[in-house]
């Protein structure tokens, strides 16, 4: 199944990540220490005084839950995914993509990198449980799901969008 693929996937990015990330921690007494930056703290402090505040495990369930719900109208899902305005339509397909193929989402575990956001869930297909990473960006002010991650999920399901082109 797809899913599993993705999963899968995911997972082996994460590895990569998480394996280059240490490697570039190691302590090789040959090389010249880096130069150092340094940026102001009024830099920093408006950096992050645009990002909004990282959303609980309860808050991107909710947001989750409305975003794939096909009951849901449509304009009021458009603050929850990365350019959307490409594809205005999108969240209803992806809904009802979700419905049709008896998916359900549940957010375990959130970790902030600063812009972004990963969210760890379970993801269930027809009763089948895989945990994927589900990776959101700050945009306006509001935390939203990532377009590749959404366009991923839309090609998963057998849809298509032109947001994703």
């Amino acid at each position: 199944m797809k899913f599993r693929r993705t999963g899968r996937v995911a997972i082996a990015g994460l590895a990569v990540v998480a394996a280059l990330g240490l490697s570039a921690c190691s302590d090789d007494k040959g090389d010249k220490p880096a130069p150092k930056t340094t940026t102001s703290a009024s830099a920093q402090a408006s950096a992050t005084a645009d990002l909004p505040a990282v959303p609980t495990v309860e808050q991107l369930n909710a947001q989750l839950g409305t975003a794939l719900d096909p009951s849901v109208p449509n304009d009021q899902k458009l603050d929850f995914v990365q350019g959307i305005e490409a594809d205005p339509e999108l969240p209803n397909r992806l809904a009802q993509a979700v419905q049709d193929n008896n998916v359900q989402v549940q957010v375990t575990e959130v970790t902030s990198f600063g812009d972004s956001v990963n969210a760890k869930a379970n993801f269930t297909v027809n009763g089948q449980t895989n945990v994927v990473d589900v990776p959101f960006v700050a945009e306006e002010g509001k935390w939203k799901v990532q377009k590749s991650w959404a366009c991923g999920m839309l090609t998963n399901l057998g849809q298509t969008s032109v947001a994703c082109a």
